[in-house]
């Protein structure tokens, strides 16, 4: 993996679209999720002030186009009071594929969501919404870009804006793995880059996840991976409509007991903060490291004689990827999530210039 990222960074070490002095002056677009979540409320209240949109994740739009969820009123009251936009989220059920093309094929569910959407923003008072609709089938391609035009358009007529956030891609190919056909056909493919471009505001890269449970140890979002989405969606995006996700959470990789394989065992990993992250390598004697080509810290130790990982976010790898996004002079970050970040992020952004 060391050896393909170097060869990627080294292809790339050129591609830089503003000289370092512009990347300083550059105000980036601070978009944050939230969830209903504790520690998510907590860091909301604290820093409130460092954030330019609020992205929570709280509507649900089912197989029939009813939408249905709720924002915590403390929530919107210290958003509106403190000056920042407010764009929920609106998810497709549980992410369910035949749910969601029950939806996308019935163009009397897709209008009442859309109406749905449309009055939530004017009876809240939001800047607009987000859609967050996953796990879509190529096939539905044409149909989720109908829905998300028809949708822009009575946003816009209200005055309202529509974003949407969009899984990470590096090329029109699938790649070289089943894994990678798994991920063309129902999480890559489905999108219109270029007509979702088009018809919305603005599109949030979700660059992160790169490695999750589902694959060996590695970062949820190295820089080189980076680099390679933004190269990829800049062919159909333009800059001014691309925000880069990036992830406060890290992975903890290690044996757990699983009694639906024969084996009764296998490599799992769990997502995990900064804080608690870094404690279950210190738990077990590990030093954080860092990886210079990846931009983010990580650690490796034995447990038991079985070798566990942790690779994390923490305030460094944080401002890497903010100089990512400046240096291809991009509208802005969206960041997942407010809640596990390392608390140093927030004296970072108090440093930048804020839109």
């Amino acid at each position: 993996m060391l050896n393909r990222s170097l060869a990627i960074a080294a292809a790339l070490a050129t591609i830089s679209p503003c000289p370092p002095r512009a990347l300083h002056a550059q105000a980036l677009e601070r978009l944050f999720y939230y969830v209903d979540r504790e520690d998510s409320y907590q860091s909301l209240v604290k820093n409130i002030d460092q954030i330019t949109i609020l992205g929570p994740q709280v509507y649900t739009v089912d197989s029939l186009g009813v939408v249905f969820g709720e924002l915590d009123s403390r929530v919107l009251a210290l958003a509106k009071a403190h000056r920042v936009k407010v764009m929920p989220l609106v998810v497709n059920e549980a992410f369910y594929q035949p749910a969601l093309r029950k939806l996308l094929s019935d163009t009397a569910g897709r209008a009442r969501a859309t109406r749905s959407l449309l009055q939530l923003c004017q009876q809240n008072g939001y800047w607009g919404i987000q859609f967050d609709i996953e796990n879509v089938n190529i096939q539905d391609r044409e149909l989720l870009t109908s829905w998300y035009r028809e949708t822009a358009t009575a946003l816009h007529r209200g005055g309202f804006t529509l974003s949407i956030a969009i899984v990470h891609r590096t090329e029109d190919n699938a790649g070289p793995t089943a894994y990678h056909r798994f991920l063309q056909d129902s999480w890559r493919a489905g999108y219109d880059l270029a007509a979702l471009a088009q018809a919305g505001d603005f599109i949030s890269l979700m660059t992160y996840s790169e490695n999750t449970r589902r694959t060996p140890p590695g970062p949820v979002a190295a820089l080189p991976w980076m680099r390679e989405n933004v190269e990829y969606f800049l062919k159909y995006v333009p800059r001014e409509k691309l925000s880069l996700g990036i992830p406060t959470y890290g992975d903890h990789w290690f044996a757990r007991e699983d009694r639906t394989i024969p084996e009764r065992a296998r490599s799992w990993a769990e997502t995990v903060g900064w804080t608690w992250g870094s404690g279950i390598a210190e738990r077990h004697g590990a030093m954080m490291q860092w990886d210079s080509v990846a931009g983010v810290p990580y650690a490796y130790f034995s447990n038991g004689g079985v070798y566990e990982w942790v690779f994390l976010e923490n305030a460094r790898s944080f401002r890497e990827k903010l100089n990512l996004a400046r240096s291809y002079r991009l509208r802005g970050f969206s960041v997942w999530v407010l809640g596990p970040e390392d608390p140093a992020i927030w004296d970072i952004l108090k440093s930048e210039p804020k839109p």
